[in-house]
């Protein structure tokens, strides 16, 4: 049969069949019915505010710096680059043209190239709604935060007192944490400790789906109003934050080790996993967002350039939420280890501060070739060991960033403009998952397409009733397990299932005549190899490793202790402990003893 070419944009009656027969060569099956004419973006402005919105998010503030200064810096950079230019760009162009070609959303777009692949538009529909669930509960703690950011002195400036006492937990471990894990979270010890519902979390997520509910009340003509703002204002805040922290002391030396090339890394294949990750990710493959926004445009878009435009923007946008991240958090090191050093000079009588250097660097130095000859307890006051002092995802956010904007002047004000900006970056994320649910599913059935609003608050009312969830004492392990094993997974194998569908089983060269015909010229050939080859194999290679590591590695959600120097507190008695190594065994056996609470904490892993 010979294949007809695609549908002009004004086939109002008959563009679903024209449809079927130019991408899948197909006779349609009986009973199939013709849904109604596609919705279209007003501009091509709010296209792009859409797209972007939807793939930049939060793993771009807090997982992307962390991984570029854990894994050689500029050189990992480099890498990233190559990376997106060979799979990230043409799974992104494959999915953009895709759901432009067939106007319809991912169940759709799969069910017309084959009846058979439809399952790979429901999963993407699954996971995303597993990822809304708890990713709006991140936006619930950005809420939170935010409505406490309007206080001065802010509450996690201080440790709170009991009467004329300082809470010895907070004076242990630092006011930053205790404020996230007791106050805001009120978390337990262990994932097993379920705990009662944390009262203040729960009307946090009422609100947070309050807002998501109501910008996608009217679909994509209300969601893109509130990205007119949620897309927009992140940019103003990071170069706000940007200007004022190249004004800080010691940010270049934090953006100094961030962006320090180290070459070697290339050969860790560890590095290349994460790199590539972090390009599937970053970009929101496999959920099906990118097909819904892109069956918006008309069909003449070239969304060759818009793959590029898109990818790019969202790199860049990394690049500069490191710098702004490294800058702050150079600081806040620095003002560590000064004060780390002066702790150590003022308390050693038999060091004074002639002997004992106050840089930093010359301290680092003394210590190494002298540290171990003195009888004082001394450490080393090292730069680079506080940079990495929480650096990734929540601690990142709520409590090594908090921490050092509390040291800005003003700091409520930079505090509100932060955690203001984390939620306009979920907002627009959430925005494009449940797109990626509610697209597909009113295009596939034309009863929840007559009642999309309907469904719209359906599905917020569920998906806050079953993240009350998140709202107990333990929640935030709940949060970790599912960002770790809910969409991992589950969209890699969509992806994989994504590239064989078109190259192999649809037909790379029949995909690339179909572009042809929808954008007037032919895509370069160099598509075919990638689709066929390079972007299959390595997916399917990441798929793997990941499996792998998924069941050897056994997952743990506990706190963990930071320090064995100062142990617990006990009414019969006191144990202080100045050196670790040499009593951590008769320290542990007084801790389990006495059942003490650790004033340490760390993160939950």
């Amino acid at each position: 049969m010979e294949k007809q070419p695609l549908p002009a944009d004004d086939d109002k009656t008959e563009t679903v069949e024209s449809e079927v027969d130019a991408l899948t060569g197909e006779e349609r099956p009986q009973g199939s019915s013709e849904p109604a004419a596609r919705a279209g973006w007003n501009s091509k402005i709010e296209y792009f505010l859409a797209q972007v919105g939807f793939s930049v998010g939060l793993g771009n503030v807090w997982r992307f710096p962390y991984l570029c200064h854990q894994n050689g810096g500029g050189a990992f950079l480099l890498l990233y680059v190559l990376l997106l230019l060979v799979l990230g760009i043409p799974l992104f162009f494959l999915e953009l043209a895709a759901g432009q070609a067939i106007r319809q959303g991912s169940i759709g777009v799969w069910k017309y190239i084959s009846p058979k692949l439809a399952g790979i538009g429901y999963s993407s529909c699954v996971v995303c709604f597993f990822v809304a669930l708890y990713y709006n509960v991140i936006l619930a703690w950005s809420l939170f935060y935010l409505g406490n950011s309007f206080q001065y002195p802010l509450p996690w400036e201080q440790c709170p007192k009991q009467g004329n006492i300082t809470v010895k937990e907070c004076e242990r471990s630092s006011p930053t944490s205790y404020f996230w894990f007791r106050k805001a979270l009120d978390t337990t010890d262990s994932i097993d400790e379920v705990g009662s519902f944390n009262t203040n979390m729960i009307c946090c997520l009422l609100a947070a789906w309050t807002i998501v509910c109501l910008g996608m009340f009217k679909g994509i003509k209300s969601s893109v109003k509130v990205m007119y703002f949620s897309s927009i204002f992140p940019y103003v805040v990071l170069i706000c934050f940007l200007v004022r922290g190249f004004m800080l002391e010691g940010a270049m030396d934090g953006i100094i080790y961030m962006f320090y090339p180290k070459l070697e890394i290339w050969a860790d294949l560890q590095v290349w996993l994460q790199a590539a990750t972090q390009v599937f990710f970053a970009l929101g493959l496999g959920f099906g967002s990118i097909i819904a926004y892109s069956s918006y445009n008309p069909k003449n878009n070239n969304c060759h350039r818009d793959a590029f435009t898109v990818s790019f923007i969202n790199f860049l946008t990394s690049v500069l939420a490191s710098l702004v991240v490294f800058a702050v958090l150079g600081f806040h090191a620095k003002v560590k280890v000064d004060a780390c050093i002066a702790r150590y000079v003022q308390r050693e009588e038999g060091i004074g501060s002639n002997v004992i250097p106050v840089a930093a660097e010359v301290y680092s130095s003394w210590f190494k070739e002298y540290g171990s000859k003195v009888s004082a307890n001394l450490t080393d006051c090292d730069l680079e060991k506080e940079m990495q002092k929480g650096v990734k995802g929540t601690g990142l956010a709520f409590i090594a960033f908090t921490e050092a904007m509390s040291r800005l002047p003003g700091s409520p004000f930079w505090s509100a403009l932060f955690f203001l900006m984390l939620l306009n970056l979920g907002l627009s994320t959430m925005f494009g998952t449940m797109e990626g649910i509610l697209a597909p599913l009113t295009d596939r059935f034309k009863t929840l397409a007559k009642n999309k609003t309907k469904l719209t608050i359906f599905s917020c009312i569920i998906g806050f009733v079953i993240g009350l969830l998140f709202t107990q004492r333990c929640g935030n392990y709940f949060v970790t397990m599912f960002d770790d094993y809910s969409a991992t997974l589950p969209l890699i194998i969509v992806v994989v299932f994504e590239c064989f569908s078109v190259s192999w089983l649809y037909g790379a060269d029949r995909f690339l005549d179909d572009i042809e015909v929808m954008l007037g010229w032919r895509p370069p050939i160099i598509y075919k190899y990638l689709w066929k080859y390079i972007c299959l194999l390595a997916m399917v290679g990441l798929l793997a490793v990941t499996t792998i590591r998924t069941f050897i590695k056994r997952p743990t959600y506990t706190l963990k202790l930071q320090k064995l120097r100062l142990l617990c507190f006990s009414k019969v008695f006191k144990q202080t402990c100045l050196n670790p190594k040499s009593c951590r065994v008769k320290l542990m056996h007084i801790y389990i003893t006495l059942k003490c609470r650790s004033p340490f904490i760390l993160f939950a892993t």
